[in-house]
């Protein structure tokens, strides 16, 4: 029995590959095995830098809530301790929006964990 090849399966693997690599620079977006090449190095950082993103926000909003907190004589350590203890259940992003945003709303809860 003759070998038989698969034309439609293979133009779409290879055009599946192209398209994600449109907008790429020079080959990396014309040929086939210079774009499979980018496209998974691309697919590789996005997938890291998915779960680096939430590192470097949490870093974001440590560093918001620490010069916000030192304004008011305290420091983030402190700070957030004194939280837990009076229970006030609030998270870094929204505190580091409060600091940013509503300086007057998070002086008063600076104030109550004093």
């Amino acid at each position: 029995m003759p070998r038989s090849t698969n034309a439609v399966a293979s133009r779409k693997r290879r055009k599946k590959i192209l398209k994600a690599a449109r907008g790429y620079f020079g080959a990396r977006s014309k040929v086939y095995t210079v774009a499979k090449n980018a496209v998974e190095k691309a697919m590789s950082y996005s997938y890291r830098d998915r779960r680096n993103k939430k590192r470097t926000f949490r870093r974001l909003w440590i560093a918001r809530i620490n010069a916000a907190t030192r304004m008011h004589g305290m420091n983030y350590s402190t700070f957030i301790h004194a939280l837990s203890k009076a229970d006030i259940d609030l998270n870094r992003k929204v505190l580091a929006d409060m600091a940013m945003n509503h300086p007057e709303v998070f002086t008063a809860i600076v104030n109550k964990v004093k």
